[in-house]
């Protein structure tokens, strides 16, 4: 079939894996558009005669898709649909070697930090005046922040610091500049994310600076919700929670990371932190931000890790009743410390135990929802699906926590607005309510 062949390149990106991801794309798709050349994110129309594909290479699920993914726009270009495939992203950092050999289709593979070879590629500068903006690809009421690149944490588990490197943070000044940009598109709500957000400032301040970076976004007009993800527990700085109960734009909502409990496995995580230390820590964080929201998440099935071991998560989970919970199942990454460890637990087990931490949250959750029966919360609307509004509370972060749903026959909000909405009724990860105001 004769390969499609257009007057302009048309560029169509897609996106895999986390929100860090998102970010780096809507970062490329920037410098692309600033280029005066036509791009897209994740189109459906068959109208892209180049396409990128930004890979995750964190755990063997999301390497499986993102090597899908390739596969299926390789094919596309053996066909004739498009002229051009490129691959970058962590997969691609990590296994590039490998990639060009068992799929020479694609034209060019770029790691994580390789932006400017990847727009070479589309005739393309890297404008650096462009650097703070973003063009959104989602909704522009809401967005995300990445505040710094890479991690020095050494956990067993982890092969992010492979792809992403060391800790390197972003300024305060630039941050703001991206947050005040961020405003002026519309948006009203930032997501703070970093692979380990506890750790901003040690770099370029010589200490931990959260704080001060919160206090100044918080002076950004127009943003009106921050949210804070991926706080890594060791050592946790005390005095973020101070900036949380201090300043009213912080949502109640912590992102904190816990992995296990048990202390043996904590140990042979490397996770540089006790189950006491975890409910000293949670204690401390309900005693300084009277109704923080804690979301938290859980990996089972590492090496070593026994019925016991797992017991004792299960009971920790029971007890400390967490607001939001996320679990992952073990995968046996090359080049980390667990790899040396033999993978013991088996996928069928691996899943059990999933199963039977989120089966402990679902009561939990459902148990923390009918609380909000007949109260009135603040709702920041998302999108209209179906016969519903849908919404999220400061509690929740998109797509990955609870929601609140809201009557579309007779009733309407605008999506990108904030109302105030009474819960009526409540099951276990939705709520749902009439808008009072």
């Amino acid at each position: 079939m004769k390969t499609k062949t257009l007057n302009k390149n048309k560029v169509n990106v897609i996106t895999l894996g986390c929100s860090k991801n998102l970010v780096d794309s809507e970062d490329l798709i920037t410098q692309i558009k600033g280029n005066d050349i036509a791009v897209t994110h994740e189109s459906e129309e068959d109208d892209a005669n180049i396409v990128i594909v930004n890979t995750c290479g964190f755990i063997d699920l999301a390497k499986e898709e993102s090597v899908n993914t390739i596969l299926q726009y390789a094919d596309v270009k053996k066909a004739g649909g498009i002229e051009k495939l490129y691959v970058t992203g962590c997969l691609s950092q990590r296994y590039k070697d490998d990639l060009e050999v068992a799929i020479p289709e694609v034209d060019a593979y770029f790691g994580t930090m390789e932006m400017p070879s990847l727009l070479a590629k589309l005739e393309a500068d890297y404008k650096h005046e462009l650097v703070g903006e973003r063009v959104l690809s989602g909704p522009i009421h809401y967005a995300y922040l990445k505040i710094s690149e890479g991690c020095n944490r050494t956990c067993s588990f982890c092969a992010i610091p492979l792809m992403r490197g060391k800790h390197v943070s972003k300024t305060i000044e630039a941050l703001v500049k991206e947050a005040e940009n961020l405003a002026r598109m519309g948006v009203k709500e930032i997501m703070l994310i970093a692979q380990e957000l506890t750790y901003y400032g040690l770099d370029i301040y010589k200490k931990r600076e959260l704080p001060r970076l919160l206090d100044a976004l918080c002076e950004v007009e127009g943003i009106e919700w921050i949210r804070l993800h991926y706080a890594y527990p060791s050592k946790f700085p005390l005095d973020i929670f101070d900036a949380m109960a201090r300043q009213p734009k912080i949502c109640n909502y912590l992102d904190i990371p816990l992995q296990h409990a048990d202390d043996t496995m904590l140990e042979r995580m490397r996770r540089q932190i006790t189950q006491k230390e975890q409910r000293e820590l949670i204690k401390i964080a309900k005693e300084k931000v009277p109704g923080i929201h804690i979301r938290t998440t859980f990996l089972v099935g590492h090496p070593g890790e026994t019925e016991e071991e797992f017991q004792s998560l299960c009971d920790f989970v029971s007890d400390m009743k967490f607001d939001r919970v996320g679990v992952f199942q073990y995968s046996h990454e090359e080049d980390t410390s667990a790899h040396d460890m033999e993978d013991d637990v088996d996928s069928e087990t691996k899943a059990e135990r999933a199963n039977r931490i989120m089966e402990i949250q679902n009561s939990i959750s459902l148990d923390n929802n009918e609380t909000l029966v007949g109260q009135t919360l603040k709702v920041l609307f998302d999108r209209k699906e179906g016969e519903f509004f849908i919404g999220r509370t400061e509690f929740d972060s998109p797509e990955v926590d609870n929601e609140v749903l809201v009557s579309a026959k007779d009733q309407y909000v605008r999506i990108g607005d904030f109302a105030n909405v009474l819960i009526e009724s409540a099951e276990d990860y939705d709520l749902y309510g009439r808008v009072v105001s």
